[in-house]
């Protein structure tokens, strides 16, 4: 037979090959659907959610400017690469700013603070960086002498939520985007649950939320949206793509934050994922029903929005949670706003009682924090004497341009 007309042998079939293309071996396992796929088909589903989920929600409008939440972590890395990307593929037409907030903490947020400005590099977008020191007066390695290891989650979340609003009115932009994760949302839920906060449940399920109100004299204070594009998105595979793309992110857990309530609630949750991979999206949607149910039971008391009195922030009293902790600390009370209202109050008193006492007065009749709050003026004269007193929403310095690619 001529060996030219020969059949040529057949081709041994793929091992293991691509749920998806089945024309290329599968490298990995997705956590969220135990598909098989190859490295092309992953980034593929990755990145069309993560649009789908944008789109399906009317994130953006045409024109936005949107500051990323940037922390040089994974989350927030692979958030500023994926958001650069579907802007430039599907023409968001988004204006784009990274957004990062310096706590202060030696030896992990200068590093990663370090890698977000690579970051900026990398994506060619602009970067504002503010810090809590030139905010409040403190860094929360200050925070955690004065107060130790117990209960410093608290103070740095607060400060950081009002932080990246503050550096949101300085950057004039219309919206923020986070980097909360799947995991990061059915862990607050888990957490909310167990500490019986039903109300809160409406804000930590909601994809995108808005506080707006008004201060006297008529300022919208807040009208900064809010929104969390991954959170449908499974940590391990933010972690996978951050892997497989390789991109620079810096992988430092907070050294403050081993002793947090939260780390309880993400081994609970990781065991349940073991179990069952559907875990964390299941804890989602129950907490999204939750929610609607609580919206809808007219006996549940939900917080009514007004401004704080001292710095317009948006708040559900008279003074807000950054001002009432900022005051504590800068009083020497660093466990004033931590606990219950009641116990707040009694501490609250008795400092004001001691100072009276101090300075040769008669001692006055017992006050609240709401009447506290009205005589702001001279709570700020005893704050600015240890630290910066917090400026007024109203009274920020909005940058006329945007931060140059150059710009620390």
């Amino acid at each position: 037979m001529d060996s030219t007309s020969a059949t040529p042998p057949a081709k041994k079939p793929l091992k293991n090959p691509c749920n998806l293309c089945q024309s290329v071996r599968a490298i990995l396992k997705r956590p969220k659907t135990g598909q098989q796929l190859c490295k092309e088909c992953f980034f593929h589903v990755f990145e069309t959610e993560i649009h789908n989920t944008i789109t399906d929600n009317k994130l953006f409008s045409r024109g936005d400017r949107v500051a990323i939440g940037a922390s040089g972590g994974k989350d927030s890395t692979v958030l500023a690469y994926v958001m650069k990307l579907l802007n430039d593929r599907y023409d968001y037409g988004l204006d784009l700013v990274l957004l990062s907030i310096d706590e202060g903490i030696t030896g992990y947020r200068d590093d990663s603070l370090e890698t977000v400005k690579r970051n900026r590099d990398q994506y060619q977008i602009p970067l504002l960086i503010i810090s809590y020191k030139d905010l409040y007066g403190w860094s929360m390695d200050d925070i955690v002498k004065e107060i130790g290891r117990k209960n410093n989650c608290t103070f740095c979340g607060v400060f950081r939520r009002q932080a990246l609003d503050r550096g949101a009115i300085m950057l004039n932009v219309d919206h923020i985007v986070t980097g909360h994760n799947a995991d990061d949302i059915a862990e607050t839920v888990l957490m909310n649950i167990l500490r019986g906060d039903l109300p809160r449940l409406q804000r930590c399920t909601s994809i995108i939320t808005n506080d707006t109100s008004e201060d006297s004299s008529g300022i919208e204070t807040s009208k900064i949206l809010r929104s969390k594009p991954f959170k449908y998105t499974y940590e391990k595979e933010i972690v996978m793509y951050a892997y497989f793309k390789k991109l620079d992110y810096f992988s430092t857990e907070c050294i403050y934050s081993p002793n947090a309530y939260r780390g309880h609630a993400r081994v609970f949750l990781k065991d349940l994922e073991a179990v069952r991979r559907t875990a964390i999206v299941d804890i989602i949607h129950s907490g999204e029903a939750l929610s609607a149910s609580v919206q809808a039971n007219e006996s549940t008391k939900l917080p009514t929005m007004s401004n704080c009195t001292r710095c317009g922030y948006i708040s559900s009293n008279e003074l807000c949670k950054a001002c009432l902790l900022l005051e504590g600390l800068n009083r020497g009370l660093p466990q004033l706003g931590i606990g219950q209202t009641t116990k707040i109050r009694r501490m609250h008193d008795a400092a004001a009682l001691n100072s009276t006492l101090a300075s040769g007065l008669s001692a006055p009749n017992p006050t609240s924090l709401g009447s506290e709050a009205s005589s702001a003026n001279d709570t700020n004269k005893d704050a600015s004497s240890r630290g910066v007193v917090v400026t007024h929403i109203k009274d920020l310095e909005r940058l006329t341009t945007m931060p140059t690619l150059s710009s620390v």
